[in-house]
């Protein structure tokens, strides 16, 4: 169990990032790919199999040897090109 000094701490440690939870957080769930802390590892078998489906649609070939970030970055581009959004 936490005491109120423990929560007035991480709450002057939380201003003092500028970040904040809650409402006034804003959309928490979208990250540029830049900024992912794991985006230089290999593409999920999820991602490869939607960029897969994705290229297919939209007549495309696509290096299979693409990180995190980069497959994010091809899935909202072809998203687009195909109306899937």
């Amino acid at each position: 169990m936490t005491s109120n000094k423990d929560s007035e701490n991480a709450s002057s440690s939380d201003a003092d990032t500028g970040e904040v939870l809650g409402a006034g957080a804003g959309n928490t769930t979208e990250k540029d790919p830049d900024d992912w802390v794991t985006g230089d590892e290999p593409m999920t078998g999820a991602q490869r199999s939607y960029l897969d489906t994705l290229a297919r649609d939209a007549g495309e070939t696509i290096t299979a040897d693409l990180t995190k970030a980069e497959a994010s970055e091809h899935i909202e581009r072809l998203r687009k090109a195909t109306d899937r959004e």
